[in-house]
């Protein structure tokens, strides 16, 4: 009898979990059919190079703003840093400050003086007063590179999503996961533009921040609205001595003088890169052109600012839920870099086993799997951008391309683009989305924004001091974090043997630079390029930058200069 009863709770349970997998399948495909008919209704609004490239300058500010925060609130928003803060406590939330603090550099130093200056790209902005050529070919190089680090990081999140939804835990399978987001992105970008991928952004950040926000309430009610008691119980339930004082991550002691060094090091090589890297980001970039003018950019960005800061507030309150209501080891043995604590908080709250808990972590991942699709489509879009308008139109054609051919190029760089991240993302599958983001951050930090900013503020800045700047930031990003223990060389995890470096294997260590994060020394970097290559230049166009200094600050001939 017993054995009986045995066998029938074994299948209620199967029947259950069936149930639950086909709800979730059901909830991704309503999203996928629906996101796909914005772009086939796009792809029909999109017939000149502003409509594919800047949704044709109709947006307002706050669905911009909304777009805005879409493409921001990533999955390493949403997955990764909630995971950290379920795994390292204060430490994780470090992540959040310099994600939200970011904004105020895009604000005050970029965004109005952008969209006054340029047409579609950064290298709009870089080459007005330079030789065309040499700039927009650095330009559209370093875009690519970001974006595709960038991408990285929404790739391994949709993968580790789907698998936890669906119980995937073959290798293979999760890889053909990532190739079906690519996919997709893919298809967003090709047919439907700026416009179709906007649309797409503005109805992710609406469901991401509704979501997030019934875990929040959910969590709080919890523990009586006291922020005090959650943060006591997730301390307490997390076992970690410090779970609430800085230092358990990062800027941690080390068993020697020198590790403790290098570790604090890192924290502030972090730091930089999230505070200044936003401001370089191609995709955010080129979000100032799809409204009419500087005004609207600005509210934009304010818009933006306020979303965002919500909900990284609220990110905090998910992630110390997660720590407080799932065991370390119920987080880590699902993903051991946290990525999926989010969504296990969300089944936790409606009961693990249950049909809400069911719906909960349905939804939950529904929304996460949207904010990756939104956000690699924004990507492709700025990367394959900058390959028609920048690389295409105006070194190649020199500037005579049709626009029929510049969309076309574009259309064909989203499918080149979109596979070569694909290849990269496979093999990152081990690491933190929120870490990946980060690496990001650094290399736009130390190829973009030092260029940007020179070309706004310095009269003296050239061609030369743009270009090295370009191929210095990036250059220096690149090599140091091809032998940082990023790639290579981070000790064993004693349960899985593996290392969590891109090589899993512990055996295989090349490193030498000893931070995780290149900008403490690849950002400096970039600036230096700029100034040096600047110094040994004698060219000077004084009229041209008289131009500039007027247009950036006023918005002068801006629209005319946009609209042909």
């Amino acid at each position: 009898m017993s054995t009986q009863v045995l066998a029938d709770t074994v299948q209620v349970a199967a029947e259950a979990e069936s149930n639950h997998q086909t709800l979730t399948i059901g909830l991704f495909a309503v999203f996928v059919a629906a996101t796909l008919g914005i772009t086939i209704w796009a792809s029909r609004q999109t017939r000149t190079a502003a409509d594919f490239y800047a949704g044709g300058r109709s947006f307002t500010g706050w669905q911009n703003g909304l777009a805005i925060g879409g493409d921001y609130m990533s999955a390493a928003s949403f997955l990764g840093i909630a995971g950290t803060i379920a795994l390292y406590g204060y430490d994780g939330f470090l992540y959040s400050i310099g994600f939200l603090v970011a904004w105020l550099v895009a604000l005050l130093l970029v965004a109005e003086l952008m969209r006054n200056t340029g047409k579609f790209t950064m290298a709009d902005v870089l080459s007005f007063r330079m030789r065309q050529r040499p700039v927009r070919t650095a330009a559209s190089l370093s875009t690519v590179v970001v974006s595709i680090f960038y991408l990285l990081a929404q790739m391994v999140g949709a993968g580790t999503l789907v698998a936890l939804l669906l119980g995937i835990t073959s290798p293979t399978a999760k890889n053909l996961v990532v190739v079906g987001v690519g996919i997709l992105m893919i298809v967003y970008v090709v047919f439907g533009g700026m416009k179709g991928t906007t649309w797409v952004q503005i109805i992710k950040a609406v469901l991401l921040i509704t979501g997030a926000g019934i875990m929040t309430i959910w969590v709080l009610a919890k523990y009586g609205f006291n922020v005090s008691s959650l943060l006591g119980a997730a301390a307490e339930n997390s076992g970690k001595e410090g779970f609430l004082q800085p230092g358990l991550y990062y800027g941690k002691e080390g068993a020697t003088t020198w590790a403790t060094i290098v570790s604090k090091l890192d924290f502030i090589s972090l730091a930089l890169a999230l505070v200044l890297g936003t401001a370089g980001l191609p995709h955010i970039l080129i979000r100032f052109y799809t409204v009419p003018d500087s005004k609207t950019a600005r509210k934009s960005v304010n818009w933006a600012i306020a979303i965002i800061g919500l909900f990284y507030l609220m990110t905090l309150v998910i992630g110390f839920g997660a720590a407080a209501l799932l065991s370390q080891k119920e987080i880590t043995d699902r993903n051991p870099a946290g990525n999926t604590a989010a969504p296990q908080l969300a089944e936790a709250l409606g009961g693990v086993g249950t049909g809400l808990g069911a719906v909960m972590l349905s939804v939950i991942a529904a929304v996460a799997f949207a904010t990756i699709l939104a956000v690699v489509a924004g990507l492709t879009l700025a990367s394959s951008s900058s390959m028609a308008h920048d690389f295409y139109a105006n070194v190649i054609r020199k500037g005579k391309a049709t626009e029929k051919e510049e969309v076309k190029v574009g259309r064909i760089s989203a499918v080149i683009i979109g596979a070569v991240s694909i290849a990269l993302a496979i093999p990152a599958q081990s690491l933190n989305v929120a870490f990946l983001v980060a690496l990001a951050f650094a290399i736009a930090a130390s190829a973009n924004l030092p260029s940007i900013l020179l070309s706004l503020f310095w009269k003296r800045f050239n061609t030369r001091g743009a270009t090295w700047g370009i191929y210095g930031g990036l250059g220096s990003a690149l090599f140091l974090l091809l032998f940082s223990p990023v790639v290579s060389g981070k000790p064993a995890n004693p349960t899985t043997g593996k290392s969590a470096s891109l090589f899993t294997d512990p055996s295989i260590d090349f490193h030498w630079f000893p931070l995780d994060n290149p900008g403490l020394v690849s950002i400096p970097l970039g600036f230096l390029f700029a100034i040096v290559g600047t110094l040994t230049s004698r060219e000077l166009d004084k009229a041209k930058w008289a131009e500039m200094e007027v247009r950036s600050l006023t918005g002068a001939h801006a629209e005319k200069a946009a609209n042909h």
